[in-house]
């Protein structure tokens, strides 16, 4: 019988089935300082130990500082909460890499860069955005603190099996049009809740034609039209990308992997419970003008004139933005480039080409945030952090830093932020705070022309 990649993984995952809910078995659950310390106290209380504890690993990154990571964190909350996760570690036995070490970074990014992440895999963290993972073709998705403590305690969590859709985008992207320009499409189409209840599989042309650092990208924002997750059946692009990382299979281990892996995807008369198709050639440069990733349009395009809805004209009052309005030339006072979402090597590269030469803004303040540790060495490796300062941007240290305003990194209230990142709910980036989500180049061409420009116009 034909079956999807999503149900033939979740199918081969299930371990028993209580009262129409499953009992999944989770291949790797990764961890960090937020939604973690209320988890290892339930096993405490209990009395148990991690189950699997080398199907764990853990890593600091929500709370951290993105200067001086080498002297003691500031903020009382967020030393508490890195401590934490360090002490609940070390009594656990579960792998660490805590802050300053040669592997820290981002969860969703250190995964994938260090060969943990793998396709046919099921893979959770406490954690909405483990979507990420899905680009390898895993089964990745994000999970509360009390399944965080299923996890921990059964290698296992209860859950009802997801509707399935596919997202075909098939064509050639124009030049400037970017991962987070087809994503940021897709959510503005389908609404920041047209996923819900739903598994989505990516496919077509134009993600086949993805890197894999873009294809993570797409998968990344799954969840912010409210789906469960995102999914790519895996091909030579992913198998080139894990080959000879550190946890990858090695040998004669490799090419059975890959043997495997090769049989990863959605037969092709395959029934899903929703099909989307959408022509790569439709997508623009994106941005979003409004407090939730759905509400976002083409750089050349108008904020819709939407009549008589209370929660639009709330996030329009909100950012200061009007109906009608274009967003080129609009102003801005900061540019993050970090994130889950686009801090890999190949967005800082992005970056790198188009800022060299030029200088930013003198009104507008620069992030550039690595994903990882091993991030940052690459780009010092290539020569960016020379470009970047020769440009006034800043290179920072290895955290999720101002995507979500839970550290130092915060942007004043009632200014504006290009963001690369994943979210611009009201205060994400920091309370008053107005973000607008748009691609690495896009606010790269912001910081040094200080507005919102048009990246088709560069070349």
């Amino acid at each position: 019988m034909s079956a999807t990649l999503f149900d033939k993984l979740w199918d081969a995952h299930v371990v028993d089935s209580i009262d129409g809910t499953d009992v999944l078995y989770i291949d790797q659950h990764f961890i960090h300082e937020v939604t973690s310390p209320q988890a290892f106290d339930g096993l405490k209380t209990r009395g148990i130990s991690v189950f699997r504890v080398e199907k764990t690993l853990g890593t600091a990154d929500h709370n951290v500082p993105t200067i001086n990571q080498h002297l003691p964190i500031k903020d009382p909350m967020s030393k508490a909460q890195v401590k934490k996760l360090s002490d609940n570690c070390a009594e656990f036995g579960v792998e660490l890499y805590q802050l300053g070490h040669e592997k820290n970074g981002i969860v969703h990014i250190i995964g994938p860069e260090l060969g943990v992440t793998k396709p046919g895999m099921t893979i959770v963290c406490g954690d909405s955005h483990t979507s990420t993972h899905g680009a390898f073709g895993s089964i990745a998705f994000g999970i509360g603190t009390s399944q965080v403590e299923q996890t921990l305690a059964t290698q296992c969590i209860l859950m009802n099996r997801p509707k399935t859709m596919r997202i075909t985008i098939d064509g050639a992207l124009a030049k400037g049009v970017f991962a987070k320009d087809i994503i940021l499409y897709i959510i503005a189409k389908l609404t920041a809740s047209g996923g819900t209840g739903y598994f989505i599989e990516y496919a077509g042309s134009a993600i086949r034609a993805l890197s894999m650092e873009a294809r993570m990208t797409v998968c990344n924002m799954s969840i912010e039209m409210g789906a469960r997750g995102g999914m790519i059946a895996p091909d030579t692009v992913t198998f080139d990308y894990i080959y000879g990382r550190e946890r990858a299979p090695k040998d004669k281990q490799w090419s059975d992997a890959v043997t495997y892996w090769s049989t990863l995807k959605s037969d092709e008369d395959a029934i899903f419970d929703r099909e989307e198709r959408f022509d790569a050639a439709d997508i623009a440069p994106m941005v979003t003008y409004g407090t939730n990733p759905g509400m976002g349009i083409k750089i050349d395009a108008q904020i819709p004139e939407v009549l008589d809805v209370a929660s639009f004209d709330k996030s329009l009052r909100y950012m200061n933005f009007h109906k009608g309005q274009s967003l080129i030339g609009h102003k801005i006072q900061h540019v993050f480039i970090g994130s889950c979402t686009n801090a890999r090597i190949e967005d800082l590269r992005i970056v790198a080409d188009y800022v060299k030469g030029r200088q930013k803004s003198k009104d507008v303040s620069v992030m550039i945030v690595p994903g990882s540790k091993q991030v940052e060495a690459q780009a010092k490796k290539e020569g960016l952090d020379k470009i970047f300062t020769d440009a006034g941007f800043q290179l920072r240290e290895p955290g999720c830093s101002a995507c979500l305003g839970m550290n130092e990194d915060k942007i004043p209230s009632g200014e504006y932020c290009i963001s690369t990142s994943n979210r611009n709910f009201e205060g994400r980036q920091g309370p008053g705070a107005r973000t607008i989500l748009a691609s690495p180049l896009m606010a790269a061409a912001a910081a040094v022309n200080g507005e919102i420009v048009d990246v088709r116009q560069l070349y």
